[in-house]
């Protein structure tokens, strides 16, 4: 099992533009080998604020898969909606991935 996490930088102060963007679920819920995603915001931060995407997936295939139809569909995409000023609150992305080694659940 692995967990991608996707790390967004965000001008400070303007996490609640780009959070509700992960509120509803989207296609990658539907992808063989999805488990889960989850959307963290990091609490007191200093220079910037961080949301990170962490999505849990069976294997490394399965995220792959994932990607790749990602990439397929946003080299085909016409005209590109992001936003590319300075007025957007994103200020970069690092995308980090992890094997998932050990998960403790409550005992029932």
């Amino acid at each position: 099992m692995i967990k991608a996490v996707n790390e967004i930088r965000v001008k400070k102060g303007r996490v609640d533009e780009v959070a509700p963007r992960f509120s509803t679920a989207k296609s990658v819920h539907t992808f063989d080998g999805f488990i889960l995603m989850e959307v963290l915001i990091k609490e007191n931060t200093n220079e910037y604020d961080v949301i990170e995407v962490c999505t849990t997936w069976e294997d490394h295939a399965s995220f792959d898969a994932w990607r790749e139809s990602r990439a397929t569909k946003k080299a085909h995409a016409s005209g590109g909606s992001e936003e590319k000023s300075e007025d957007n609150p994103i200020l970069g992305a690092e995308l980090s991935i992890y094997e998932v080694f050990v998960q403790h659940h409550p005992e029932k």
